[in-house]
């Protein structure tokens, strides 16, 4: 005979040592993702939150596309205008700002007393 019989094993109940030393592995690596993946991301994710919360008009920024702009108006909570160029304006969401490169205070717009008499200085030196 090339084979032998096989004889059936009687059936036992497993240790509880064996579920055991299955799981405590799976808690393990868990464990290690939960501290070296997830939690660094939810920090960088709060981090940028608060970044984009804090905008204001003037800050210099780069767009997720490599882009560098300056805010010229924030409009809402969602939604910044953003001078990429002298007079080119782009309206972009404000979740597509990677970072703030610089912070400036807010510029304040030139009053019509002002513009009024620097125009009128200038054709008096004409």
């Amino acid at each position: 005979m090339w084979i032998s019989p096989a004889f059936a094993q009687t059936a036992g109940g497993a240790p509880a040592g064996d579920m055991f030393s299955f799981l405590l592995p799976l808690v393990l690596m868990f464990g290690v993702f939960w501290f070296l993946v997830f939690r660094p991301q939810q920090k960088k994710m709060k981090a940028h939150k608060e970044m984009i919360a804090n905008i204001k008009r003037g800050d210099h920024v780069v767009l997720g596309g490599g882009i560098f702009g300056r805010v010229a108006k924030v409009e809402g909570a969602n939604v910044c205008f953003v001078e990429i160029a002298p007079n080119i304006r782009v309206k972009v969401a404000q979740s597509t700002i990677a970072e703030v490169v610089a912070k400036t205070e807010p510029e304040k717009a030139v009053e019509a007393d002002d513009k009024g008499a620097d125009s009128t200085d200038a054709a008096n030196r004409s």
